[in-house]
């Protein structure tokens, strides 16, 4: 998840405007949380219950996702992710991350 985090951290300053707290859950590989709530989005390792958005998909499409190999909207329609709590954050994470 290392490698992920670092991509993630790259991708920060697009978030700004979120105003969301939303959670990547990998399963057994783990998951990261970013807090986009503030001026300054950050990585966490908050609950993921207090996210507005679980995005659940596996370690290797997250990989993907945030590489900008794998569509979020293909993803969500082939059960690549799927999304729990507010599909209007998750909407617009996916604008933010193109």
């Amino acid at each position: 998840m290392e490698d992920i985090l670092e991509s993630v951290k790259q991708k920060l300053p697009q978030l700004r405007g979120l105003n969301a707290v939303v959670a990547f859950d990998c399963g057994e590989d783990g998951h990261i949380v970013i807090d986009a709530t503030g001026p300054e989005p950050e990585i966490s390792d908050d609950d993921m219950s207090d996210a507005d958005c679980i995005l659940k998909i596996k370690k290797a499409n997250l990989e993907k996702l945030i590489a900008g190999k794998l569509d979020p909207m293909l993803a969500f329609t082939m059960g690549k992710l799927k999304i729990k709590g507010s599909m209007g954050v998750a909407a617009k994470l996916s604008s933010m991350l193109d």
